[in-house]
């Protein structure tokens, strides 16, 4: 168990270094022009946010204590599918959320 004054620590320093990260591009930066390499690669972020989000719950399922899961690895490929065939992220996110919830309802 971590005591308070710890936990509010690593809170405060983790909004802290979030901000800092922040403000290097909108505070430093400002009105500069980024290079086209930069703006190439921060076009990919938004992108890589969600599957990093979701990998370790598909992979490794708290909820089965890290073993493996039919309904999860489904939705996750269902997910993926949708999204690359539709290129619509809602489609994708809700038809994923479908496949899980269904299939955890069914399989009991």
């Amino acid at each position: 168990m971590i005591d308070k004054t710890s936990l509010w620590i690593v809170i405060i320093g983790l909004g802290i270094g979030s901000f800092f990260l922040r403000f290097v591009f909108t505070g430093l930066v400002g009105e500069r022009e980024m290079p086209p390499w930069l703006l190439r690669h921060l076009r990919y972020t938004a992108v890589a946010i969600l599957p990093a989000l979701v990998a370790p719950q598909v992979l490794w399922p708290s909820g089965t204590d890290g073993q493996f899961d039919l309904p999860r690895i489904s939705a996750a490929v269902v997910t993926l599918s949708v999204g690359l065939v539709t290129k619509n992220v809602l489609a994708a996110i809700l038809s994923g959320a479908a496949t899980l919830y269904g299939m955890l309802y069914f399989l009991g």
